[in-house]
């Protein structure tokens, strides 16, 4: 049964206080104001019979006087195959034009999928980037985060990834979006041809806090549904550190007691439990998870990045418009190199990596005026097409084809016994008739 209140006892920017009994934690609330309108609250905090709420909206109109209605029910979000396509608000509302969505209405941020049905990946997400498909593999299931900075093309990023994915169905959580960046992932979207199998949940900077911190949780909840349908679901979450800081904005309007650098004490948990959302299901369909955190002042050891290293499985570290191989690490990536795909592809990608590592030291012995020898001289030839024909973030292949580009590379520059791969590999699929070229 519904209980309402006609008083509202303070209010604080977003968020107001009721005295009311029998409500819960995440409770959804009704406003009902003098002039007509209405607007939704959520319970954030309860000290006996004093509640909090944050407003979903702006309070101006607001008076304490006004209804206050609790639903008896959690925040949902309508689910149907048909948000494909769609565009949605933090509060699940849509923001194309479009008629609301019909469907069944889900409670969002409830528990992680049963562990006894969770099986561990065997499948590859293939996304046509050498750098993730060679180096570090996207296993299905998978929580993996790009490490950034702001400026860095991370959702140019995002969106190749959602564009050239093997993917099933593709749902963009954005938080804390400029207009641009909006209408970048719409844009793209539309010119890729991959609408019809993209649904997006979109927080804008200007819209209230509240609904940055619904974002992850409303995409998350349809992409289970989605994956209890048999399908592969890939969400792509940017940008974490948004819904840090509102995390952290609204917890000091409550007057909690920060932590460290003033985010809340519950942050790892915050951070977990949408994280831990990534799931293979026996006999279904999975969700792999990819998000952006940027990191203040390139800091790894920022609450917001430490805390995400510990919960997710690896990192895609974007770097001067680059993944960069050397931070970048992708922890299941054993489970398919070489067992779904070629047999070359684990000690053609060691070998390219540990030449490139090389390559690197040759630079500065160049730069400090050492005299280069002739395998430096090879080294940073090889440098210059690796970086060119597999780290540049405009290559688009086929893992097959990346694997091959990276032979072929490895011909150009160097002879078969100088590469320290073992020989039944070499003799398989070392190549042959490739002219050395000079850089």
């Amino acid at each position: 049964m519904r209980t309402s209140y006609e008083k509202i006892d303070e209010m604080r920017g977003n968020l107001i206080t009721v005295t009311a009994t029998g409500v819960g934690l995440g409770e959804l609330a009704k406003i009902d104001m003098k002039d007509g309108r209405s607007a939704f609250a959520s319970v954030l905090r309860i000290d006996n019979t004093k509640v909090t709420l944050q407003v979903f909206q702006n309070t101006r109109g607001i008076s304490t006087g006004d209804k206050v209605t609790f639903l008896r029910r959690q925040m949902q979000v309508t689910f149907s195959p048909t948000i494909l396509g769609r565009r949605f608000s933090g509060t699940g509302a849509p923001i194309d034009g479009g008629a609301c969505v019909v469907g069944d209405q889900l409670e969002i941020a409830g528990p992680s999928f049963n562990p006894t049905e969770r099986i561990i990946p065997t499948q590859m997400v293939r996304t046509n980037i050498p750098m993730i498909d060679v180096f570090n593999c996207l296993v299905e299931s998978q929580k993996i985060p790009i490490f950034s900075v702001a400026g860095e093309p991370y959702n140019q990023l995002l969106m190749r990834i959602a564009n050239q994915t093997d993917a099933d169905v593709v749902i963009i959580g954005g938080m804390g979006l400029t207009f641009a960046e909006y209408q970048s992932f719409i844009d793209n979207a539309e010119e890729s041809g991959s609408l019809n199998k993209t649904a997006m949940f979109i927080h804008r900077a200007t819209d209230p806090a509240v609904e940055c911190l619904l974002v992850p949780d409303m995409a998350l909840a349809c992409a289970e549904q989605f994956a209890l349908s048999n399908k592969n679901v890939l969400v792509l979450l940017t940008d974490m550190t948004a819904f840090a800081d509102a995390i952290k904005e609204i917890a000091i309007t409550m007057d909690q007691v920060p932590s460290n650098r003033g985010y809340p004490g519950s942050l790892y948990s915050d951070l977990a439990s949408r994280y831990e959302k990534a799931v293979a299901i026996d006999g279904l369909g999975s969700i792999t998870l990819v998000s952006v955190t940027t990191m203040p002042g390139d800091d790894v050891t920022h609450p917001i990045p430490d805390n995400t290293g510990y919960i997710t499985e690896g990192q895609f570290y974007l770097h001067g418009g680059r993944i960069d191989p050397f931070g970048s690490l992708s922890r299941l990536k054993q489970l398919v190199i070489g067992k779904v795909t070629r047999q070359d592809h684990g000690d053609l990608a060691n070998a390219l990596i540990r030449l490139y590592a090389e390559s690197k030291k040759a630079r500065e012995r160049r730069s400090m005026g050492f005299r280069l020898s002739k395998w430096d001289e090879k080294l940073l030839r090889f440098s210059h097409f690796f970086e060119d024909e597999l780290m540049d973030l405009e290559v688009n292949c086929s893992l097959d084809d990346a694997l091959d580009k990276g032979w072929n590379i490895l011909s150009r520059c160097f002879e078969p016994q100088e590469v320290g791969i073992k020989q039944s590999i070499l003799e398989r699929f070392w190549p042959h008739s490739v002219e050395k070229v000079e850089v």
